[in-house]
């Protein structure tokens, strides 16, 4: 037998052994699993269909089919009296699948914000709603949905937004969508199809509005806020005309606009033809005061809302809505429907359920509970171990703003010892384009994710790591 013959064999013996009804199946997988891993290398010359069906004790035929198979898909080919060979067209398979999902490596505490507490995912709830609605959901109903989601969930998003944020509320013109990101680019498309090249974001505020703007053609401009939200005079003489907002709880500065900034903010909207997109990211967190009303509930033709079931929810959810403006309605679905015609079915009904049946609201009263809780450790710890630091933006939302005192810094300082006792820290000039002048440390502390004594524990390492020489 030749070396050839015997590499053959040994490779494929396996599948010789398998059930008769599958045998040949079997052969051609192993065949073709050995020239895609390179275990049968390009140019190897194969045994004969006779010596090969002999040396595996099989039929001749199972071997001829098996090689006029992989023949046919290119993995081997056949010289006429010369043999059969494997092919050179073949490539080995990348083994293995990466996650490209942001870790924190090397972190013991990790502070920066943008994360719920996973674990107070409704598990039990969700289940229970899963399988009451898939026991009775219709075929028909597992089709391409409409571009805009389920019925039943944009009346319910409808019901419940209305009730619990002040907007007006049509289901006719809300789109359920794959969180803010999507609304953002869904929106990004249409008015870069009118024409736009701009649009404006808060100083400072989310670089991630300007990476999803982006990747729609349109520039950033980062527009300066004060105490009481968007500045007018920079808005006016920037020449956008739209604005990408979060006035109910500025992020991340944590403050809410005053009503004369709203107001303004509206005017210079209707003054240049323009629109606002409110990102209500955390809009039903609020902890010792009422609850501030959507932007878009003034203005519902001026203004498209988003918002998402990432921070009460789970973020892997990718589930979301935006109410749209009448203007835009008919541009915003297509666009919708030629990027992904529609978000899952499946998903769509069993949230439409747990808000019908008050799921959500009790949700989010845990969540309430519990973020409370961690935003009132956060404070003590930072009162006991990094004394005089100033917060604020403490009323509403998964994060604060913590000023240190200089004492404790430099902030390259502060932010490297931090580091190298494990705790992740964001400075807040990572959220524009303002940089200290005083020395301050100035942190973006988020809390929501981590459990009263880790946020102790955080504060208190890396204050301790100050100390050290």
């Amino acid at each position: 037998m030749t070396s050839q013959g015997q590499a053959a064999w040994e490779l494929l013996l396996p599948a010789a052994g398998a059930p008769a009804r599958r045998r040949g199946r079997a052969l051609q997988e192993a065949l073709r699993e050995a020239v895609r891993a390179g275990r049968l290398a390009a140019g190897t010359r194969l045994p004969s269909t006779r010596a090969l069906a002999a040396d595996l004790g099989v039929s001749r035929g199972l071997v001829t089919e098996a090689y006029e198979q992989l023949t046919a898909e290119g993995y081997l080919r056949s010289d006429r009296g010369a043999g059969t060979w494997v092919s050179g067209a073949a490539r080995a398979a990348v083994r293995g699948a990466r996650d490209l999902a942001a870790g924190a490596p090397g972190v013991r505490v990790d502070f920066r914000p943008g994360t719920p507490d996973l674990s107070l995912f409704p598990r039990s709830a969700w289940a229970a709603v899963q399988r009451s609605v898939l026991a009775r959901l219709p075929h028909p109903a597992l089709g391409y949905p409409d571009p805009r989601g389920l019925p039943a969930l944009r009346e319910a998003l409808a019901a419940m937004l209305a009730r619990r944020r002040g907007v007006v509320a049509d289901p006719e013109r809300l789109v359920v969508c794959s969180g803010v990101a999507q609304a953002s680019t869904l929106l990004g498309f249409v008015l870069h199809a009118r024409g736009l090249r701009q649009v404006g974001i808060e100083d400072p505020g989310s670089p991630e509005h300007g990476r999803l703007f982006a990747s729609t053609g349109l520039e950033t401009v980062w527009l300066p806020l004060d105490e009481e939200g968007l500045r007018p005079e920079p808005l006016a003489g920037s020449g956008v005309r739209a604005v990408v907002v979060t006035p109910s709880h500025q992020f991340p500065s944590g403050i809410s606009w005053s009503a004369a900034r709203r107001a303004a903010l509206l005017d210079w909207a209707r003054t240049v033809d323009g629109y606002v997109l409110e990102d209500d990211y955390d809009g039903d967190f609020r902890y010792d005061r009422a609850p501030v009303g959507a932007l878009q509930g003034l203005d519902p033709e001026r203004v498209v809302y988003a918002g998402s079931v990432s921070k009460s929810l789970a973020p892997g959810m990718r589930l979301g809505w935006m109410l749209v403006p009448e203007a835009l309605l008919g541009e915003v679905v297509e666009r919708k429907r030629t990027m992904d015609l529609g978000n899952p079915v499946l998903d769509q009904a069993v949230l439409a359920e747990f808000v019908t049946r008050g799921g959500y609201d009790r949700q989010l009263r845990r969540c309430q509970r519990a973020y409370r809780e961690r935003r009132d450790a956060l404070l003590a710890a930072l009162a006991e171990h990094l004394p005089g630091t100033r917060v604020s933006g403490i009323a509403a939302g998964l994060h604060v703003i913590a000023r240190v005192p200089s004492r404790f810094g430099p902030p390259e300082r502060f932010l490297a010892r931090a580091a190298e006792a494990g705790v992740a820290l964001r400075p807040l000039e990572e959220y524009g384009t303002a940089r200290p002048e005083d020395g301050d440390v100035r942190l973006v502390i988020g809390y929501a994710h981590l459990t009263p004594s880790a946020v102790t524990t955080g504060i208190r390492l890396a204050a301790e790591a100050l100390g050290r020489e």
